[in-house]
């Protein structure tokens, strides 16, 4: 099948009533604009607005109704909120130096073990995001598994991934992962990331040094069997991401954890080539030192196995870098849209 930089591929069920939670954020907009595209706007927004631009994120999109996330649990759990056909619960702290622990195990382990039991509960489908982050250096082509003795080897490498691994513990020990969906996310990029600040893609990061200097920095290698901007990461368009999380939402007999990513490890070099190509200029790259306080956490290969996601039915081509780079800085950087704002291909 085409990939879905052309199309979206059809839903195998039509859910009625959605809820989204980290709606405004980078992959949660972008499944509210893929539910659209779908025709679907019976959708609750959920998240947390603060004093960043993510707002801009929503203006173009179709919903039904937009809560802070601290209204979301006692608005269900009073039933206020009445009954949904599908969770889709992308909302966390996402931030890889968060040092805050407390806060990020409140808001991705606590938050998330309400929700999910609050969906099983109801018999509402639960898609939740877990991350590539729980792997730690395990993450060279690693099959997703359910097993929980195989989860307790993993040895995330930040607090992030660790709050994220510890909520997959939890639903492998409840029980849980024969009735919800974990889907551990590699690098995903594209628009409606501007307000992520340092979390934002090389692509959004790159496309501004371009502009501003001519120039990219990317981190000197720290490991001798890698070269200056030969690590290798699994980058994945949000696009992409859109197709493969909705197809296993809608898909039946899908339950339990899955990786969501290209498959193919490529190097920064690669990503930032792809960049100056899609911006028409020729590559210039400044090396720099990486931060000592990151060498020890720092990810120099990431690969996702996409076996499991390839077994459960997705047959769509995953979009080439290059040519998603290039809908994304083409279609939206350059012109500074978000997605649903004007036609889209």
């Amino acid at each position: 099948m085409p990939h879905p930089t052309a199309v979206l591929p059809e839903l195998h069920s039509r859910p009625r009533r959605v809820l989204v939670t980290g709606g405004a954020g980078l992959i949660g907009s972008a499944l509210v604009w893929g539910l659209n595209r779908h025709g679907i706007d019976d959708i609750v927004v959920v998240d947390r607005l603060g004093t960043d631009d993510r707002w801009r994120n929503l203006v173009a999109l179709r919903f039904a109704d937009y809560l802070e996330a601290e209204a979301l649990l006692p608005s269900l759990e009073s039933g206020a909120l009445g009954r949904f056909d599908l969770v889709l619960h992308l909302g966390a702290n996402s931030n890889t130096m968060e040092r805050d622990v407390s806060s990020l195990i409140h808001n991705n382990f606590e938050y998330t073990k309400r929700l999910a039991l609050w969906a099983v509960a109801h018999e509402t489908r639960f898609v939740y995001a877990s991350s590539a982050a729980t792997y730690g250096d395990l993450a060279d082509d690693v099959e997703a598994s359910n097993d929980l003795a195989v989860l307790r080897q993993l040895r995330p490498l930040n607090a992030y991934g660790y709050s994220k691994h510890l909520f997959d513990l939890y639903a492998a020990q409840a029980g849980l992962l024969d009735r919800v969906i974990g889907l551990k996310y590699f690098n995903v990029f594209g628009p409606n990331e501007a307000h992520k600040g340092e979390m934002r893609s090389l692509v959004h990061k790159a496309h501004q040094q371009i502009l501003d200097t001519g120039r990219v920095k990317l981190f000197k290698s720290h490991r001798p069997e890698f070269t200056d901007g030969g690590q290798r990461r699994d980058f994945l368009y949000v696009k992409d991401a859109v197709a493969m999380t909705l197809h296993l939402a809608t898909a039946s007999g899908v339950a339990g954890l899955y990786n969501v990513g290209s498959g193919v490890a490529q190097t920064w070099l690669e990503l930032v080539g792809a960049i100056f190509a899609a911006m028409d200029r020729p590559p210039e790259v400044e090396f720099i030192d990486m931060p000592a306080a990151i060498r020890d956490k720092y990810q120099y290969h990431t690969r996702a196995s996409i076996a499991g996601l390839r077994r459960s039915g997705y047959t769509v081509e995953v979009t080439p870098l290059t040519e998603s780079v290039r809908d994304y800085v083409q279609r939206y950087l350059q012109p500074d849209r978000r997605l649903g704002d004007g036609p889209e291909r």
